[in-house]
């Protein structure tokens, strides 16, 4: 079955996205368009890229949406990417984690702190810095200037209690705002300091500056010296602070300026966030280039990706090639701004002396990059080619999926099952198993169920396959659907009988694989003798590590389980009786067994249990039935 070209009056002739989607209904490809008629119908012009080639070898149907503007189509191809994450279109990753200054602003009492990772609602961001400890050099001498807390909201809670601020108010370092009846301090004004504190990390240091030193005059001529050399050193450390920030610029301009390094597979990508002409942050991303995309179709989409996660637009953008789509680019970026964006490829001056400059980073990061990526896409490589040799697999297996049980007796028998592709863990497609049908303890019996369990929902022909309704209303074949190139079961020749049977019942000729513990020795079908790896082995190791992946995962799973029916109370089995009314019972009884002896009465009075309520938990902890009759309790 192939890709079926749509009738070309059936396809909008304006702005909008268009999916490609494989047989089993999921996304490979997302694309934008001016006019989608002719751009779906360029897909059927001779010759393509190899790439985009590739993609329509998988693809077997395509569907189009509709956008009112070209700037709607390019937010509703980000969004789509972003939702489906389709394998043939370019991904884009931080080169690392960037740590940001970062002020809680949600908070009562904002604090400054170092962070990473995802951004949070309620906290205003900068950076970010190549290093955290340029982060707390920086705080170090704002925090003389500005004195915003820094402690641990625990830390702030205790010393609230104790009814006295810590060292750091007594230096002048914070206003002690977590005892404010004694430090008389305000929201409003520590709100002040706040605001104060964040327009100097985004640049605005001359009104900061004059102020410090006109008010440090004005004390000297009063000859108070000491509030005019308190100032002073206030003064040197907001000098300071602007010191880590490096000047690149005699103006005092705010921009953004995009380096770019790339081959024919990956690119990178390095941008210097200046605000009032110096370097506030810096940040890097690797591409892969997954679709066959060329220089200014990259920068637009890269673009695209920068300022979608972005609260703070620049008036200025320099790039190292004109964006394909420059002024829908500029006008969803003006929109953002609320004021006029340019982007600008600069020629002379410098604007292209600085884009130089950062292009230089993105080439050392490329080559960082490089590097690193070759030793492990090699070991990979290395490893799966031998893995497919030494098991007589006729490729490489791409995907493989290994299967684990945990139990500890009779109860809480689990199964795991984690999935490699491309030698690396695939964590999203992960699956635990609660075993249902195995009485007592039947490692055996409770591999069987898992299997088969797993691989009803795989068959022969996609078509066969069991259908689900996704959140747009369509039927598709989920993740679970997909089988795999490979099997490993976690145990000897009995394990592997068990999936043989399965796999034979399910009419899948998977390749099949046991693997014990004992000496590593490998078990494979129809072979009496185990297959003894060669220690030291790349395939040895990856057998090994995707082994000890699906034990770790079973066993965590075991305990979570084990840890839940430890914790389990008789308050938990009584409709009505949630998280916060146990609660209260056990703050107002103490335990369990006090609980038991308390009447109606005294039930009642607990704060969110009413009369009938009372009544219900005194009946089942006493055994009765709602007539009246005990009943056993266990």
């Amino acid at each position: 079955m192939s890709l079926a070209r749509p009738d070309a009056p059936s396809i909008p002739d304006g702005p909008g996205a268009y999916l490609f989607r494989d047989a089993d209904g999921r996304v490979v490809y997302v694309g934008k368009a001016i006019s989608l008629r002719k751009r779906v119908a360029s897909y059927w012009a001779r010759p393509q890229h190899p790439r985009t080639e590739a993609m329509l070898d998988h693809a077997r149907s395509v569907e189009w949406i509709v956008a009112s503007t070209e700037v709607d189509a390019l937010m509703l191809e980000y969004n789509l990417i972003k939702s489906h994450r389709p394998r043939f279109n370019v991904r884009y990753r931080d080169d690392k984690s960037y740590p940001y200054l970062a002020l809680t602003v949600g908070e009562r009492w904002p604090r400054a702190r170092v962070l990473r990772g995802p951004k949070r609602k309620g906290v205003r961001y900068f950076g970010p810095y190549g290093h955290a400890y340029a982060i707390r050099e920086t705080l170090d001498a704002l925090t003389r200037v500005f004195p915003v807390r820094t402690c641990s909201n625990a830390f702030f809670d205790q010393r609230a209690r104790a009814g006295r601020p810590c060292l750091y108010y007594d230096i002048g370092r914070c206003a002690g705002p977590c005892v404010p009846l004694l430090t008389g301090v305000t929201e409003h004004g520590y709100g002040e300091l706040v605001e104060a504190m964040a327009g100097f990390l985004g640049g605005d240091h001359r009104p900061i500056l004059s102020r410090l030193d006109q008010h440090m005059r004005r004390a000297a001529d009063l000859q108070e010296y000491e509030r005019a050399a308190k100032l002073r050193d206030q003064l040197a450390a907001a000098r300071k602070a602007m010191e880590s920030q490096e000047m690149i610029l005699a103006r005092r301009d705010d921009l953004d300026i995009v380096g770019m390094e790339e081959d024919d597979l990956e690119a990178a990508f390095q941008v210097f966030f200046v605000r009032g002409g110096r370097v506030m942050g810096r940040r890097g991303w690797v591409v892969d280039k997954v679709e066959d995309i060329d220089a200014p179709r990259l920068v637009s989409s890269f673009l695209r990706e920068l300022y979608m996660d972005r609260e703070e637009v620049p008036p200025r953008i320099l790039v190292p090639a004109w964006p394909s789509d420059q002024e829908v680019l500029e006008r969803w970026l003006s929109g953002m701004r609320h004021a006029r964006v340019r982007i600008a490829v600069p020629a002379r001056g410098d604007g292209r002396r600085l884009l130089q400059v950062v292009g230089h980073n993105a080439k050392e990061s490329f080559v960082r990059h490089k590097m690193k990526r070759a030793s492990d896409f090699a070991a990979r490589s290395r490893a799966l080619s031998e893995l497919g040799d030494v098991l007589g697999l006729p490729m490489a297996p791409l995907r493989i999926e290994c299967y684990d049980i945990s139990n500890l007796g009779p109860t809480d028998k689990v199964g795991s099952m984690v999935v490699f592709e491309d030698g690396l863990p695939k964590r999203s497609d992960y699956r635990k198993f609660e075993i249902k049908g195995v009485p007592g303890q039947d490692d055996f019996a409770s591999m069987e169920e898992v299997l088969r369990r797993r691989f009803a929902r795989v068959a022969t022909d996609p078509s066969d396959a069991p259908l689900r309704e996704d959140g747009e209303g369509r039927k598709r074949r989920g993740r679970f659907a997909y089988p795999p190139s490979l099997i490993v079961v976690d145990g000897g020749r009995g394990q592997l009988s068990v999936a043989e049977r399965v796999l034979s019942d399910s009419g899948l000729g998977i390749p099949v694989i046991g693997l014990a513990k004992r000496l590593e020795e490998v078990y494979l079908p129809g072979q009496p003798e185990p297959l003894v790896i060669a220690r030291g082995s790349e395939s040895l190791f990856l057998l090994q590590h995707i082994r000890d992946e699906a034990h770790r995962f079973a066993i965590t799973y075991h305990r979570a389980k084990r840890a839940k029916r430890a914790l389990h109370s008789p308050l938990d089995d009584i409709p009505g009786v949630g998280a916060t009314r146990k609660k209260a019972l056990l703050k107002r009884f103490g335990s369990l067994a006090r609980l038991r002896t308390a009447s109606v009465e005294e039930l009642d009075q607990t704060p969110g249990v009413g009369p009938g309520l009372a009544h219900v938990i005194y009946e089942h902890l006493h055994g009765i039935d709602a007539s009246g009759a005990e009943r056993r309790v266990s």
